[in-house]
Protein backbone atom coordinates (compact mmCIF):
# COMPACT_ATOMS: atom_id res chain seq x y z
CA UNK A 1 0.00 0.00 0.00
CA UNK A 2 0.89 3.62 -0.46
CA UNK A 3 1.66 5.71 2.98
CA UNK A 4 3.53 9.34 3.36
CA UNK A 5 5.86 8.94 5.43
CA UNK A 6 8.96 11.02 6.56
CA UNK A 7 12.59 10.13 6.03
CA UNK A 8 14.29 13.33 7.34
CA UNK A 9 12.34 16.54 9.77
CA UNK A 10 11.38 19.53 7.55
CA UNK A 11 8.64 21.38 5.58
CA UNK A 12 6.02 19.87 3.84
CA UNK A 13 8.08 18.53 1.00
CA UNK A 14 9.94 16.15 3.76
CA UNK A 15 6.24 14.16 2.79
CA UNK A 16 7.13 10.81 0.86
CA UNK A 17 4.89 8.71 -0.84
CA UNK A 18 6.19 5.10 0.02
CA UNK A 19 5.15 1.44 -0.55
CA UNK A 20 4.64 -0.20 2.88
CA UNK A 21 3.18 -3.39 3.82
CA UNK A 22 -0.12 -3.55 5.09
CA UNK A 23 0.31 -3.86 8.68
CA UNK A 24 -0.84 -6.85 11.10
CA UNK A 25 -2.74 -6.38 14.52
CA UNK A 26 -0.30 -7.64 17.39
CA UNK A 27 -1.72 -7.98 20.75
CA UNK A 28 -4.38 -5.50 21.64
CA UNK A 29 -4.89 -4.22 18.05
CA UNK A 30 -7.08 -3.72 15.62
CA UNK A 31 -6.76 -2.35 11.46
CA UNK A 32 -8.54 -0.15 10.11
CA UNK A 33 -9.33 0.31 6.79
CA UNK A 34 -8.89 4.34 6.78
CA UNK A 35 -11.71 5.94 4.37
CA UNK A 36 -10.81 9.46 5.93
CA UNK A 37 -7.92 10.64 7.99
CA UNK A 38 -7.68 14.58 9.42
CA UNK A 39 -4.97 16.44 9.14
CA UNK A 40 -3.42 17.83 12.36
CA UNK A 41 -1.02 20.62 14.16
CA UNK A 42 0.30 17.95 15.61
CA UNK A 43 1.32 16.24 12.24
CA UNK A 44 3.09 19.03 11.44
CA UNK A 45 5.17 19.16 14.60
CA UNK A 46 6.15 15.17 13.96
CA UNK A 47 7.12 16.61 10.69
CA UNK A 48 9.53 19.13 12.02
CA UNK A 49 10.85 17.32 14.79
CA UNK A 50 9.21 19.45 17.42
CA UNK A 51 7.20 16.87 18.79
CA UNK A 52 9.69 13.61 18.38
CA UNK A 53 9.50 10.25 17.31
CA UNK A 54 11.88 7.63 15.44
CA UNK A 55 12.42 7.92 12.03
CA UNK A 56 11.06 6.80 9.28
CA UNK A 57 7.62 6.59 10.32
CA UNK A 58 4.21 6.86 8.61
CA UNK A 59 1.99 10.63 9.66
CA UNK A 60 -1.02 10.77 11.33
CA UNK A 61 -2.94 10.04 13.84
CA UNK A 62 -7.18 10.83 13.35
CA UNK A 63 -8.94 8.30 11.11
CA UNK A 64 -12.21 6.88 10.48
CA UNK A 65 -13.16 3.64 8.73
CA UNK A 66 -13.60 0.03 8.74
CA UNK A 67 -12.20 -2.55 10.89
CA UNK A 68 -10.31 -4.51 8.78
CA UNK A 69 -8.75 -7.31 11.27
CA UNK A 70 -8.20 -7.65 15.24
CA UNK A 71 -5.56 -9.64 16.88
CA UNK A 72 -7.15 -12.84 18.81
CA UNK A 73 -7.09 -11.24 22.60
CA UNK A 74 -9.78 -8.21 20.74
CA UNK A 75 -12.86 -7.70 21.88
CA UNK A 76 -13.86 -4.49 22.31
CA UNK A 77 -14.21 -4.14 18.30
CA UNK A 78 -14.56 -6.39 15.61
CA UNK A 79 -14.51 -6.72 12.19
CA UNK A 80 -17.00 -4.82 10.41
CA UNK A 81 -17.25 -2.04 12.84
CA UNK A 82 -17.34 1.65 11.76
CA UNK A 83 -14.97 3.06 13.82
CA UNK A 84 -12.58 6.35 15.04
CA UNK A 85 -9.50 6.87 16.35
CA UNK A 86 -7.58 9.96 17.61
CA UNK A 87 -4.68 7.71 18.51
CA UNK A 88 -3.85 5.90 15.49
CA UNK A 89 -0.34 4.96 14.23
CA UNK A 90 0.02 5.73 10.89
CA UNK A 91 -3.56 7.16 9.28
CA UNK A 92 -1.64 8.88 6.36
CA UNK A 93 -2.57 5.17 4.40
CA UNK A 94 -5.18 2.97 3.30
CA UNK A 95 -4.89 0.83 6.18
CA UNK A 96 -3.47 2.08 10.54
CA UNK A 97 -2.95 0.25 13.31
CA UNK A 98 -4.61 1.28 16.31
CA UNK A 99 -4.80 0.19 19.95
CA UNK A 100 -9.01 -1.53 19.43
CA UNK A 101 -9.38 0.21 23.03
CA UNK A 102 -8.70 3.62 21.77
CA UNK A 103 -11.30 3.09 18.89
CA UNK A 104 -14.50 4.44 19.41
CA UNK A 105 -17.96 3.34 17.45
CA UNK A 106 -18.99 5.76 14.87
CA UNK A 107 -23.12 6.15 15.10
CA UNK A 108 -25.33 5.56 11.67
CA UNK A 109 -26.40 9.51 12.05
CA UNK A 110 -22.90 10.33 11.43
CA UNK A 111 -21.29 10.21 8.50
CA UNK A 112 -17.39 8.38 8.29
CA UNK A 113 -16.07 11.75 6.98
CA UNK A 114 -17.35 13.88 9.56
CA UNK A 115 -16.62 11.58 12.25
CA UNK A 116 -12.82 11.55 10.85
CA UNK A 117 -13.28 15.61 10.93
CA UNK A 118 -14.14 15.89 14.02
CA UNK A 119 -12.34 13.01 16.61
CA UNK A 120 -9.42 14.64 17.38
CA UNK A 121 -10.21 18.07 17.26
CA UNK A 122 -14.18 18.10 18.94
CA UNK A 123 -12.34 15.41 21.60
CA UNK A 124 -9.90 18.73 22.41
CA UNK A 125 -12.65 21.02 22.53
CA UNK A 126 -14.65 18.79 24.59
CA UNK A 127 -12.38 18.50 27.56
CA UNK A 128 -11.04 21.90 27.22
CA UNK A 129 -14.65 23.45 27.91
CA UNK A 130 -15.76 20.36 30.40
CA UNK A 131 -12.39 19.56 32.32
CA UNK A 132 -9.67 21.73 31.62
CA UNK A 133 -12.17 24.72 32.67
CA UNK A 134 -15.53 23.68 33.37
CA UNK A 135 -17.46 26.42 31.54
CA UNK A 136 -20.15 27.98 33.23
CA UNK A 137 -23.29 30.09 32.44
CA UNK A 138 -22.74 33.69 32.36
CA UNK A 139 -19.17 33.25 32.05
CA UNK A 140 -16.89 35.11 29.23
CA UNK A 141 -13.92 33.01 27.58
CA UNK A 142 -11.69 33.99 24.52
CA UNK A 143 -10.93 31.90 21.78
CA UNK A 144 -8.53 32.31 19.55
CA UNK A 145 -8.11 31.25 15.92
CA UNK A 146 -12.31 30.79 15.88
CA UNK A 147 -12.39 29.90 12.54
CA UNK A 148 -10.33 27.47 12.27
CA UNK A 149 -11.08 23.78 13.37
CA UNK A 150 -10.47 23.41 17.07
CA UNK A 151 -11.49 27.80 17.49
CA UNK A 152 -14.95 26.63 15.63
CA UNK A 153 -15.82 23.66 17.72
CA UNK A 154 -14.72 25.35 20.90
CA UNK A 155 -16.95 28.36 19.83
CA UNK A 156 -19.99 25.96 19.56
CA UNK A 157 -19.57 24.18 22.97
CA UNK A 158 -19.26 27.43 24.79
CA UNK A 159 -22.17 28.78 23.38
CA UNK A 160 -23.90 25.50 24.27
CA UNK A 161 -22.75 26.20 27.78
CA UNK A 162 -24.22 29.12 27.79
CA UNK A 163 -21.00 31.46 27.89
CA UNK A 164 -19.63 34.65 26.36
CA UNK A 165 -17.72 33.83 23.51
CA UNK A 166 -15.40 36.72 22.40
CA UNK A 167 -13.50 35.33 19.51
CA UNK A 168 -10.19 36.58 17.08
CA UNK A 169 -10.21 35.74 13.76
CA UNK A 170 -7.71 37.12 10.99
CA UNK A 171 -10.06 38.73 8.32
CA UNK A 172 -13.74 39.45 7.70
CA UNK A 173 -14.73 36.59 5.93
CA UNK A 174 -13.17 34.16 9.36
CA UNK A 175 -15.17 36.64 11.42
CA UNK A 176 -18.50 35.65 9.63
CA UNK A 177 -17.56 32.16 10.03
CA UNK A 178 -17.37 32.71 13.94
CA UNK A 179 -20.42 34.63 14.26
CA UNK A 180 -22.10 31.58 12.39
CA UNK A 181 -20.82 28.94 15.23
CA UNK A 182 -22.04 31.40 18.28
CA UNK A 183 -19.44 34.23 18.66
CA UNK A 184 -20.52 37.01 20.65
CA UNK A 185 -18.11 39.58 20.28
CA UNK A 186 -15.31 38.80 17.43
CA UNK A 187 -11.90 40.86 16.96
CA UNK A 188 -9.49 40.62 13.83
CA UNK A 189 -6.39 40.43 15.29
CA UNK A 190 -4.43 41.63 12.27
CA UNK A 191 -6.27 44.88 12.72
CA UNK A 192 -7.04 45.46 16.53
CA UNK A 193 -5.48 45.28 19.60
CA UNK A 194 -6.25 42.08 21.16
CA UNK A 195 -6.45 43.17 24.55
CA UNK A 196 -7.41 46.80 24.50
CA UNK A 197 -10.52 45.12 22.82
CA UNK A 198 -10.86 42.32 24.97
CA UNK A 199 -10.77 44.97 28.09
CA UNK A 200 -13.18 47.03 26.42
CA UNK A 201 -15.94 44.41 25.60
CA UNK A 202 -15.94 43.14 29.74
CA UNK A 203 -15.68 46.72 30.95
CA UNK A 204 -11.95 45.87 32.27
CA UNK A 205 -13.02 42.44 33.75
CA UNK A 206 -11.36 40.49 31.34
CA UNK A 207 -11.50 36.80 30.80
CA UNK A 208 -12.38 33.88 33.33
CA UNK A 209 -10.81 31.39 30.87
CA UNK A 210 -8.45 32.04 27.56
CA UNK A 211 -8.04 29.20 25.11
CA UNK A 212 -4.70 29.69 22.81
CA UNK A 213 -4.29 27.05 20.38
CA UNK A 214 -2.01 29.52 18.69
CA UNK A 215 1.48 29.55 21.12
CA UNK A 216 4.12 31.82 20.65
CA UNK A 217 2.49 35.15 18.66
CA UNK A 218 -0.41 35.51 21.21
CA UNK A 219 0.89 34.50 24.66
CA UNK A 220 1.41 37.62 26.02
CA UNK A 221 -2.36 39.11 24.88
CA UNK A 222 -3.50 36.00 25.89
CA UNK A 223 -1.84 36.53 29.63
CA UNK A 224 -3.24 40.34 29.69
CA UNK A 225 -7.21 39.40 28.61
CA UNK A 226 -7.16 36.83 31.73
CA UNK A 227 -8.99 38.34 34.49
CA UNK A 228 -7.33 37.92 37.85
CA UNK A 229 -7.76 34.61 39.56
CA UNK A 230 -8.49 33.66 35.84
CA UNK A 231 -7.07 30.29 33.66
CA UNK A 232 -4.80 30.73 30.48
CA UNK A 233 -5.12 27.49 28.13
CA UNK A 234 -2.19 27.16 25.80
CA UNK A 235 -3.18 24.11 24.00
CA UNK A 236 -1.39 24.45 20.63
CA UNK A 237 1.62 25.76 18.87
CA UNK A 238 0.19 27.11 15.61
CA UNK A 239 2.29 29.72 15.49
CA UNK A 240 5.53 28.32 17.26
CA UNK A 241 5.62 27.17 20.48
CA UNK A 242 5.75 29.69 23.73
CA UNK A 243 9.38 30.66 24.94
CA UNK A 244 9.79 30.03 28.09
CA UNK A 245 8.37 31.95 31.16
CA UNK A 246 9.16 33.07 34.46
CA UNK A 247 6.11 31.56 37.28
CA UNK A 248 6.35 35.58 38.26
CA UNK A 249 4.63 36.71 35.28
CA UNK A 250 1.86 34.96 37.06
CA UNK A 251 1.59 36.98 39.81
CA UNK A 252 -0.63 40.00 38.53
CA UNK A 253 -3.95 39.12 39.26
CA UNK A 254 -2.44 35.67 40.80
CA UNK A 255 -3.35 34.14 36.92
CA UNK A 256 -3.32 30.03 36.43
CA UNK A 257 -1.56 28.67 33.33
CA UNK A 258 -1.96 25.48 31.82
CA UNK A 259 -0.81 23.58 28.92
CA UNK A 260 -3.28 20.32 28.57
CA UNK A 261 -3.16 17.68 26.24
CA UNK A 262 -5.70 15.01 24.60
CA UNK A 263 -3.85 11.82 25.68
CA UNK A 264 -4.18 12.66 29.70
CA UNK A 265 -7.96 13.74 29.19
CA UNK A 266 -8.37 10.39 27.40
CA UNK A 267 -6.18 8.19 29.90
CA UNK A 268 -9.07 5.70 30.26
CA UNK A 269 -11.85 3.93 27.77
CA UNK A 270 -14.22 5.05 29.83
CA UNK A 271 -13.25 8.52 30.12
CA UNK A 272 -12.48 8.20 25.86
CA UNK A 273 -16.23 7.22 25.30
CA UNK A 274 -18.04 9.65 27.77
CA UNK A 275 -16.25 12.33 25.55
CA UNK A 276 -17.13 10.32 21.91
CA UNK A 277 -20.79 9.67 22.86
CA UNK A 278 -20.64 13.92 24.02
CA UNK A 279 -19.21 14.62 20.47
CA UNK A 280 -21.28 12.18 18.69
CA UNK A 281 -24.83 12.93 20.38
CA UNK A 282 -24.49 16.78 19.48
CA UNK A 283 -23.61 16.25 15.80
CA UNK A 284 -26.89 13.85 15.55
CA UNK A 285 -29.18 16.59 17.31
CA UNK A 286 -27.97 19.44 14.81
CA UNK A 287 -26.32 20.66 18.07
CA UNK A 288 -22.70 20.81 16.86
CA UNK A 289 -21.66 21.54 13.38
CA UNK A 290 -18.93 19.74 11.59
CA UNK A 291 -17.16 22.45 8.94
CA UNK A 292 -15.10 19.95 6.25
CA UNK A 293 -12.81 23.02 4.32
CA UNK A 294 -11.35 20.44 1.85
CA UNK A 295 -10.54 17.28 0.90
CA UNK A 296 -7.00 15.95 -0.51
CA UNK A 297 -5.94 12.31 -1.99
CA UNK A 298 -3.51 11.01 -0.16
CA UNK A 299 -0.56 12.19 -2.52
CA UNK A 300 -1.45 16.05 -2.20
CA UNK A 301 -0.62 15.39 1.81
CA UNK A 302 2.01 18.20 1.24
CA UNK A 303 0.01 20.70 0.28
CA UNK A 304 -2.47 20.02 2.63
CA UNK A 305 0.28 20.54 5.50
CA UNK A 306 1.23 23.53 3.53
CA UNK A 307 -2.68 24.70 3.42
CA UNK A 308 -3.21 24.02 7.19
CA UNK A 309 0.29 26.13 7.79
CA UNK A 310 -0.77 29.25 6.01
CA UNK A 311 -3.60 29.60 8.49
CA UNK A 312 -5.77 30.57 5.57
CA UNK A 313 -7.94 27.94 6.26
CA UNK A 314 -11.53 27.69 7.79
CA UNK A 315 -12.14 24.17 8.91
CA UNK A 316 -10.94 20.62 8.74
CA UNK A 317 -8.49 19.40 6.09
CA UNK A 318 -9.33 15.34 4.93
CA UNK A 319 -7.34 13.19 2.86
CA UNK A 320 -9.03 10.02 1.47
CA UNK A 321 -6.52 7.58 0.85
Amino acid sequence: MKAIRVHQHGGPDALALDEVPVPEPGPGQAVVRVEAAGVNFIDSYHRIGLYQVPLPFTLGQEAAGVVERVAPDVTVVKPGDRVASAQAVGAYAPYALVLADRLVPVPAAVTTRDAAAVILQGLTAQYLTTSTHALQYGETCLVHAAAGGVGGLLVQMARLKGARVIATVGSEAKAALARQDGADEVILYRTQDVAAEVKRLTSGALCRVVYDGVGRDTFHASLACTAPRGLLVTYGNASGAVPAIEPLVLSNGSKFLTRPKLADYIATREELLGRARDLFDWMAKGKLKVRIHREYPLAEAAQAHRDLESRKTTGKLLLIP
